[in-house]
């Protein structure tokens, strides 16, 4: 439905942070309820955050809770996922999501319609 470029990936520290950015293309992303996903070596994908068409919304997974910040603009068709407090934990590969449909805190795979390729985070001890 659209499509979406992560950007921002990297190593970083334990404690640091990193801010990832997600590229929409199309002039309806405001359409769209968007979020991020991640994925660990050997692991399942697990939802990182959700945030609604209008940004007010937001929900996150209690792991990443009070450490990630879910925010985008959608006059430049842009998300963001800002992570301070970095654990080696959150090492995985990171992907942006979106869906044209209401709030609801989606916070699953099926949920979401539009993935990005991702963009990998690793976090060193």
């Amino acid at each position: 439905q659209v499509q979406l470029v992560e950007s921002g990936g990297g190593l970083v520290q334990a404690g640091g942070s990193l801010r990832l950015s997600c590229a929409a293309s199309g002039r309806t992303f405001n359409r769209y309820v968007s979020g991020w996903f991640r994925q660990a070596p050997g692991k399942e994908r697990e939802f990182v955050a959700a945030i609604s068409r209008n940004g007010l919304m937001r929900d996150y997974a209690d792991s990443v809770k009070g450490r990630f910040t879910v925010s985008r603009d959608n006059a430049k068709n842009m998300v963001y996922l800002q992570m301070n407090s970095l654990k080696p934990e959150d090492t995985a590969l990171y992907y942006c999501v979106a869906d044209e449909r209401s709030w609801g805190a989606p916070n699953r795979e099926r949920d979401f319609g539009s993935w990005g390729q991702g963009t990998q985070v690793t976090v060193s001890s």
